[in-house]
């Protein structure tokens, strides 16, 4: 009846779309899993979810691989 496993790979949904899922995660309470493997969120897409990682307690593996991640989004999703 939950959600918990969330696959969205190579559907290049940009830093609009990672905007959309940062959203959802600051409420979500079932996801377990999240996979945006090639999904061009950039810089700017890694640090919208590193942001609402913060305040989801749920999430326990997270696969950003081939996202156009620099130092920027890096740096950011340390913490």
């Amino acid at each position: 009846t939950s959600l918990t496993h969330l696959g969205l790979d190579k559907n290049n949904i940009g830093v609009e779309g990672a905007k959309h899922i940062a959203d959802a995660l600051q409420k979500n309470t079932s996801l377990t899993l999240l996979s945006l493997w090639k999904s061009n969120i950039g810089d700017d897409g890694a640090k919208q979810i590193t942001d609402a990682l913060q305040k989801n307690t749920s999430l326990t593996s997270l696969y950003l691989g081939s996202n156009n991640i620099g130092d920027d989004g890096a740096v950011q999703a340390q913490y």
